[in-house]
């Protein structure tokens, strides 16, 4: 998964896109964000308003048709 946090760090969303399935469902902190265009906004908006282009590494994932389904952090 460290493809998809260096996608994150880098944000390279075109390469993060390629990665994560378009119905992504994305877990931190409890709070859930589902679609892979929301989970990008929502990624690329904290590197805006904190600064840290970082994401926690997933606890757990799921992998369907190659790409990460769900990710929980």
């Amino acid at each position: 998964m460290s493809d998809v946090l260096c996608a994150i760090e880098s944000e390279d969303w075109t390469a993060f896109a390629k990665l994560v399935h378009p119905y992504v469902s994305w877990t931190e902190d409890g709070h859930t964000t589902r679609g892979r265009t929301r989970v990008m906004a929502m990624l690329a908006g904290r590197a805006h308003t904190s600064g840290s282009h970082t994401a926690p590494p997933a606890r757990e994932y799921e992998m369907r048709d190659g790409q990460v389904y769900q990710w929980t952090a």
